[in-house]
């Protein structure tokens, strides 16, 4: 990819005395076009590679786990070969020791299955997010946080200083994620906001706890206003007590004025899977 830029580059500089320029114009545009595509190409890519490394230590983990499983099940079967004589209760409690250790493997294989599919939607929702809300801008970023997926939006970009009021340009980005928020019925958006440490205090607001706060019900009533479902909005203020860097410059305290909306599978959804996987493992029948 750098020699096609290099020869790109040179092939231009040599036909800068032979067109107009218009054409060079054009041709600056389109290598601009082709960096940008690259450069969206390697955030993706490096979104997905470490995706994956995060779902392979999982499955890993579990992968452990069966085979210490499997281990007791072979040490439990050599040691009933060394019994001469085996009551028939103790027949019974072998065999029901046999069953328990068939259905933690099946549970095992079955969370590991559950993995999967959770690490495909988290993927496939990021990629949703990042094409609807887009990613060619310093003030937004979608991203993945302990296995949920969220949209950081700067302070600078939603609010004026000192305000809860939310600027126009912001609500072009909001009516996006209101778009996706509706497309995903089955999940809830946590509008979270953070400020920085410098001490606020105006009208009804007490600090920056009471701004956070504010911000943040302000977005969430933004977001019903372009279409969301209010029944899957979630407000909530973290004020100055999760700051990304030191507030001890201007720019790091630009950094720690955000608002995080983080989008998640609804609570209930989450009890209803496992209630539904307990039923399928008592009716599965048993190898």
């Amino acid at each position: 990819m750098k020699s096609f830029f290099i020869a790109f580059v040179a092939g231009t500089l040599l036909l800068t005395s032979c067109v107009s320029k218009k054409e060079y114009a054009a041709l600056e545009a389109k290598q601009q076009e082709t960096q940008d595509l690259l450069n969206s190409a390697t955030v993706k890519l490096n979104s997905c590679l470490e995706e994956k490394a995060s779902a392979k230590t999982r499955v890993t983990s579990l992968e452990e786990q069966l085979r210490d499983l499997k281990k007791d099940k072979n040490d439990l079967i050599e040691s009933s070969k060394d019994l001469t004589i085996l009551t028939k209760q103790g027949a019974t409690n072998l065999e029901k020791s046999l069953e328990s250790l068939k259905e933690k493997d099946l549970k095992i294989n079955r969370l590991q299955d559950a993995l999967t599919k959770k690490d495909s939607v988290t993927l496939a929702l990021v990629t949703s997010l990042k094409k609807e809300v887009g990613i060619n801008d310093e003030d937004i970023e979608v991203n993945v946080e302990k296995g949920v997926v969220f949209i950081s939006l700067s302070d600078k970009m939603l609010f004026n200083s000192g305000s809860y009021v939310i600027t126009t340009r912001a609500r072009e980005i909001l009516g996006k994620v209101a778009t996706v928020i509706n497309g995903k019925p089955d999940f809830e958006a946590l509008v979270e906001g953070h400020t920085d440490n410098v001490p606020y205090k105006k009208g009804v607001l007490l600090d920056n706890w009471d701004l956070s706060a504010k911000r943040s019900t302000a977005i969430v009533r933004e977001l019903v206003t372009l279409g969301a479902n209010p029944a899957q909005l979630i407000a909530a203020g973290r004020g100055e007590f999760v700051p990304l860097v030191a507030n001890d410059t201007a720019e790091n305290r630009s950094t720690n004025r955000r608002t995080k909306i983080y989008v998640l599978p609804k609570i209930d959804q989450f009890y209803n899977m496992i209630e539904e996987e307990m039923k399928n493992l008592e009716t599965d029948p048993q190898d």
